[in-house]
């Protein structure tokens, strides 16, 4: 099988890619030195040469507060980006996987999201991948929309990273306790989505590691996990650090479908933290 991967420099499209390699697959990954997503006619070009079986879309803008003040980039890569891609898709009748977010739900409440709720975004980003969640139910009916939050991996800044070098810097942090959610390590996330993506089991999905947090929990684990101990963690709620951008205080995600479906689900986030960890001191 033939897979167009997008965003490969980032954390998913990376692991997605070794993934692809790891199973024999073929994978055609690109970033936007060799496809802009935002220009149609390069999509167009740039796919179809590549003559693929399915893609899957993982390029987004994904900096949550400065999509506040740059809403129309934002909107050009998330939405009409997708769109393109979904244009694509649709000429050549192949699958499409979207990689989209908890931010498009309002946040509000203790239920877990099904992945049929209502969307109701309440950020800039949330609403822009959301546009991008109508672009490919609008125009494919092979299509994965994949809901992920809360993500870590090799490539790129994420809470982890932060989380450590604020520690060892200044040997306390405060983190916000309100809000609850589940970590995704992109390494078990992209199996997940390779598997996914040789199937017809088409439509909406939500997929994160198993088990809850706060993001305060999240730190006090990864500073147990790394043997650091002496960090102090303060918790604190979402008032006292104000964001440019909304935050959801529930990104609990329900995985029921994953499981309906077949597939198989994520380890908890307490076991992908630890091998995250070890992966993280053999890389430095």
């Amino acid at each position: 099988m033939k897979v167009f991967v997008t965003g490969v420099k980032g954390q998913l499209g990376h692991d997605v890619m070794n993934e692809l390699a790891k199973r024999g697959l073929e994978g055609i990954g690109v970033d936007v030195e060799e496809m802009d997503i935002t220009d149609a006619e390069a999509c167009e070009r740039v796919i179809k040469a590549a003559a693929p079986e399915a893609v899957i879309h993982c390029a987004a803008y994904t900096a949550v507060d400065a999509a506040e003040d740059n809403e129309e980039l934002c909107r050009r890569v998330n939405g009409q980006g997708t769109r393109n891609i979904a244009k694509v898709c649709a000429e050549l009748d192949i699958p499409m996987m979207y990689i989209s977010t908890d931010y498009v739900f309002n946040g509000q409440g203790e239920r877990p999201w099904e992945p049929d709720d209502e969307r109701e975004p309440l950020n800039v980003y949330g609403q822009t991948k959301y546009e991008g969640e109508l672009a490919v139910e609008e125009l494919l009916k092979k299509y994965f929309t994949v809901r992920i939050a809360w993500v870590f991996g090799l490539n790129g800044k994420n809470f982890i990273k932060t989380m450590l070098r604020l520690g060892k810097e200044r040997g306390a942090v405060s983190v916000v306790d309100d809000q609850i959610g589940s970590p995704t390590y992109t390494y078990d996330l992209a199996r997940l989505l390779v598997d996914m993506i040789q199937t017809d089991r088409y439509g909406r999905y939500h997929a994160t590691n198993e088990g809850l947090c706060s993001w305060y929990e999240f730190a006090c684990e990864i500073f147990r996990q790394a043997g650091m101990d002496e960090v102090k963690v303060t918790p604190v709620d979402s008032a006292s650090y104000p964001a440019k951008a909304k935050r959801p205080f529930n990104s609990r995600m329900s995985k029921e479908k994953l499981t309906e479906n077949g597939f198989e689900r994520l380890p908890s986030w307490q076991d992908a933290l630890g091998r995250y960890l070890k992966v993280l001191s053999e890389a430095e």
